[in-house]
């Protein structure tokens, strides 16, 4: 499935950051609670991680609204549907978990959203951050609550007029 895959990890204000890929693509960015641990790229990082690594200090930086380095993400088709409905919500916007469902074409899919939502491997490009309850309340994050109130907190701090 996968050539060599590399790990490196990036401080983020709000936790380290676990990104793993090869010298393709990208295919997971998560939070780690294994505390800190050094932001090692040396020579034989790939090309991908280091792009990967740019781009969310970009981000958390405010400079970065968009990702462009290459990722990859793998699930069962309707999973791949949801992260792609995901990727629509824009910088500093929320949508809810019907309104996910509705846009895919499946209005009674809601928990389905919800559960492809909690598989995402790709933390913050794939923005399962902006996804929030039908009642506008923030609902559970892998990350953990308080880092989807940081994530959106930090958007609208930094989101241009």
């Amino acid at each position: 499935m996968y050539s060599s895959l590399h790990q490196i990890y990036y401080q983020s204000p709000i936790g380290t950051i676990e990104i793993i890929g090869t010298e393709v693509a990208v295919y997971s960015i998560m939070f780690s609670e294994k505390g800190r641990t050094e932001n090692r790229i040396d020579s034989e990082t790939p090309e991908s991680l280091k792009l990967c690594f740019q781009e969310l200090d970009e981000y958390f930086k405010g400079e970065r609204y968009e990702f462009t380095f290459p990722f990859k993400y793998e699930g069962t088709n309707f999973q791949q549907t949801v992260w792609n409905a995901l990727k629509e919500i824009p910088y500093a916007g929320t949508s809810s978990y019907k309104e996910i469902a509705v846009s895919i074409g499946n209005v009674k899919a809601i928990r389905a959203v919800g559960n492809a939502n909690g598989k995402n491997k790709l933390s913050i490009v794939i923005p399962c951050h902006r996804l929030i309850g039908t009642n506008g309340k923030l609902t559970g994050y892998a990350g953990g609550v308080w880092r989807k109130e940081w994530l959106l907190q930090h958007e609208k701090n930094f989101k241009k007029e």
